[in-house]
């Protein structure tokens, strides 16, 4: 006890950060650098609502951590300032990768009513009537105009489908007097083409890419935070450099080299150190790598979990014949993406779930590729056209950890 006693009364004495909020990533500042052109092509989009007239619809879409949110919050404050002045204007966000908020239909409108001040029970009416709800409330509001930013939009769509999206902008033709605007934020540069054709001219809308940031604009962004996070002289300026450095391998991911600071600080702290060194960055880097697999495993939906409990059970047959010192030709003991979907659909058989298009399971382990899940290589097999050999890319520390997510998730 004297140990932990030791502890807590030296932490104001060890601390090296003087304002730790700066580097979490729901943090906004004042400033957004390196953005000023998307600002303002977003401010021109919607600045016709400020004297009642409806804009297109907006998609905006970009890499993680390319400020599109932190662009979008910017200028969704500087509209609302300015719409108590001019115009009677709405504007809400939902972030739709939040648990129990955008997974059905239902949830969805409930959390729509609740921000316009309205009540509906968590379960049990009919999905209509939640409509006739929100369709009353919006009807009697005494803003004109209602701009919905739903961020992660292509979260929402795989979790409902595309028809929630085109079910919103025919809300407008029976609303009298109030409009909806939907602003989509996405990671997924092909959200929109993925859509029915249908949905997508329903929406009407303008997009906007947001570039990835450079070494250079990530080093600016770490120098401007650290001042405003950490103590003096507390980091090795290698140490921003090889933080900055990490985060543009990783597609000029902002909010990663802002966490790896951030973990770097804590590491340093819990050591006992007095400067953050390159050597807490990497230490940062192993630790982020790990949490953000679990993070995705733990939030994906079910069907992306159902095809990674397929390849993991692909891959541990592979390890067990291969302890088993059986021979391989060189097709045995590889898994290629008709493995997966054979392994895939059995399971979706067990667990009552429907069983995707073998196209469509083909997009997820693009998309597991993408976030460093698996390893997929694009070989020929002749005549028998192309597939891809697949292999697991997740540390062996975490693989007991994913199983018991997925067991749990998926109930098996």
């Amino acid at each position: 006890m004297d140990k932990i006693d030791k502890i807590f009364d030296s932490i104001n004495s060890r601390t090296l950060f003087k304002n730790k909020t700066v580097l979490q990533s729901n943090y906004s500042p004042l400033e957004i650098p390196y953005r000023d052109k998307q600002i303002e092509t977003v401010a021109s989009i919607l600045a016709p609502a400020l004297i009642g007239q409806k804009t297109s619809n907006l998609f905006i879409y970009g890499k993680t951590g390319t400020g599109k949110t932190l662009t979008v919050q910017y200028v969704r404050n500087e509209l609302s300032k300015r719409a108590k002045e001019q115009y009677p204007l709405r504007i809400e966000y939902v972030n739709c990768k939040l648990k129990k908020v955008a997974d059905t239909e239902y949830r969805m409108l409930a959390e729509l009513i609740k921000q316009l001040g309205g009540d509906v029970p968590a379960t049990g009416l009919p999905t209509d009537q939640v409509y006739n709800k929100f369709l009353n409330l919006l009807q009697n509001s005494k803003e004109k105009l209602f701009i919905l930013i739903l961020d992660e939009i292509d979260q929402l769509v795989k979790k409902i489908s595309d028809n929630f999206l085109y079910n919103l902008t025919r809300l407008n033709s029976e609303l009298t007097k109030t409009q909806i605007i939907i602003v989509g934020i996405s990671n997924d540069l092909r959200f929109l083409e993925s859509l029915d054709p249908r949905v997508r001219s329903s929406l009407s809308e303008e997009e906007i890419v947001f570039p990835p940031y450079n070494a250079l604009q990530l080093q600016g962004i770490l120098n401007k935070r650290a001042l405003e996070a950490f103590k003096e002289n507390i980091i090795d300026p290698a140490a921003l450099s090889k933080c900055a450095a990490f985060a543009a391998r990783e597609h000029g991911d902002a909010r990663r080299a802002l966490d790896l600071l951030r973990v770097a600080g804590e590491i340093a702290e819990r050591n006992g150190d007095n400067k953050i060194t390159i050597k807490h960055i990497d230490e940062a880097n192993n630790k982020i790598e790990r949490d953000k697999i679990l993070d995705i495993v733990e939030t994906e939906p079910k069907q992306f979990q159902a095809v990674l409990q397929a390849i993991i059970h692909l891959e541990e047959g592979r390890e067990y014949s291969r302890k088993q010192k059986q021979l391989f030709d060189d097709e045995t003991g590889k898994i290629f993406t008709g493995d997966v979907y054979n392994v895939y659909q059995d399971l979706c058989k067990r667990i009552n779930m429907e069983v995707l298009t073998q196209r469509r399971v083909g997009d997820i382990l693009s998309e597991f590729d993408m976030l460093g899940i698996i390893n997929a290589k694009v070989i020929s097999k002749g005549r028998y056209g192309r597939t891809k050999e697949i292999k697991l890319a997740i540390p062996q520390g975490i693989i007991e950890k994913i199983k018991e997510i997925l067991r749990d998730s998926l109930g098996i």
